[in-house]
């Protein structure tokens, strides 16, 4: 009787945080009009702030034409409401609503985006407008700021470009930030001495990104929202699919300036936007940077410490031509997922794993319901520190990442390209 009053009253009382899915007329700029479906009736979705270890209600109603689910991306939750149907989370049905409390952890800058199957349909899934920002408060902070922003680079209206063997890559028309492609969003409004704190999430389906903010620098101070063991100052920031950076920027240049993408072929698509000091007027200035320099290495620890009693496990990932106008299949250790090995994973047991990538394109693995330490990156030497959720395996190289087996459940290991994804690039882990 007790239990079944908690159920009514936990069903009447207010949830802390909605999310309504349902279609969206996305005007990105006046001569661009995408149909996709949205968060809350926006794009980017909403920001949510929760407290760590502050237990929270949500509530998800989907009013889209197909089953839907919600991954809660670089949380430490159970399986079944971690928000992936291949851990056992269920789907949500056109017209339904599902209602669950999580609690949130670790502390950091997370994201919430569906995890669906898109084919061919370059309008489903990870290529549409699903995918919104999360707070995890701690009581500790990156550092004192005077203004948070936060940035999600995305890209639209793809088109799959064939090649020879198999692959299929999409090639996109528009790209933004923020939804809006620039000159077409309002500015980022600064003033002279403040410091401001970026975070920056590439939601993107397929594409590594490239930004810069012309005219100042980046203090990087965590990245995927966990904070790094020596902070650095950048030029510019490497962003692949599902990764975040937040860092600090000194605003210490008056004028008006364009944050946006390196690649000119990829900014002049619309990505980056406008950052305007107070009281400065007259269009805004790009300035280009020298060179493309990024390394994970240089962001984790000085001395690398040694893991004891670490277990090895090794995968290997390729890719099998099927023939001639026929897509390829993406495998782990020669098999596509649902076809793949589901390794035995025991509680409070340390793994590393040895990610070899042999295909011809770069990968970001995502591991759910739990963060790793990478090790190593590309033949770099051994590090330490450094927590990720996501890491990007460059082609014909082998990256090494360490995480303690701690959240027992069905866990997702995936590419978090979404055309890799629904082409077999997954595993489950399972606890023993």
């Amino acid at each position: 009787m007790a239990a079944a009053a908690a159920r009514r009253l936990h069903a009447l009382t207010a949830p802390d945080v909605s999310l309504e899915i349902a279609p969206f007329l996305l005007e990105p700029s006046p001569k661009h009009r995408i149909q996709t479906v949205a968060y809350n009736g926006q794009v980017p979705g909403p920001l949510f702030r929760m407290r760590q270890g502050r237990e929270v209600t949500v509530q998800i109603c989907n009013r889209s034409a197909d089953p839907e689910v919600v991954h809660w991306h670089g949380l430490a939750l159970p399986s079944a409401i971690d928000g992936a149907m291949e851990e056992g989370t269920p789907m949500i049905a056109p017209g339904a609503t599902t209602r669950f409390s999580l609690t949130p952890s670790p502390a950091g800058f997370r994201w919430f985006h569906t995890h669906t199957f898109a084919g061919t349909d370059l309008r489903k899934a990870q290529y549409g407008g699903q995918h919104g920002f999360l707070m995890v408060e701690a009581a500790d902070s990156p550092g004192r700021f005077d203004q948070e922003v936060f940035l999600a680079l995305h890209d639209w209206q793809g088109r799959d470009m064939g090649s020879d063997d198999g692959s299929m890559n999409p090639v996109y028309d528009v790209t933004t930030v923020n939804g809006k492609m620039l000159g077409f969003g309002e500015p980022i409004r600064v003033r002279q001495g403040q410091r401001v704190l970026m975070h920056i999430l590439n939601s993107s389906p397929t594409e590594v990104h490239w930004v810069a903010l012309a005219g100042h620098r980046f203090r990087v101070v965590a990245l995927d929202g966990n904070a790094v063991p020596t902070p650095q100052t950048a030029d510019m920031l490497r962003l692949a699919p599902a990764e975040r950076v937040s860092a600090m920027v000194e605003m210490n240049a008056p004028g008006v300036w364009v944050f946006g993408e390196v690649r000119k072929h990829i900014q002049a698509t619309g990505m980056g936007c406008v950052v305007e000091y107070a009281g400065a007027s007259g269009k805004p200035v790009w300035q280009q940077p020298a060179d493309l320099l990024w390394n994970y290495s240089q962001f984790a620890a000085q001395m690398a410490q040694p893991t004891p009693d670490v277990q090895h496990m090794e995968f290997i990932f390729t890719s099998k031509f099927q023939g001639h106008g026929k897509e390829e299949l993406w495998r782990i250790n020669g098999k596509s997922y649902p076809q793949t090995d589901e390794p035995v994973l025991t509680a409070g047991q340390r793994y590393r794993l040895l990610l070899k990538n042999d295909s011809m394109d770069d990968h970001p693995m995502h591991l759910h319901r739990h963060r790793f330490e990478v090790r190593r990156v590309a033949g770099s030497s051994e590090m330490s520190g450094l927590l990720k959720d996501v890491v990007l395996v460059p082609s014909k190289t082998t990256a090494e990442v360490e995480f303690t087996a701690d959240n027992p459940g069905r866990t997702l290991f995936h590419c978090h390209q979404q055309n890799h994804m629904d082409r077999g690039f997954m595993m489950v882990f399972r606890y023993a």
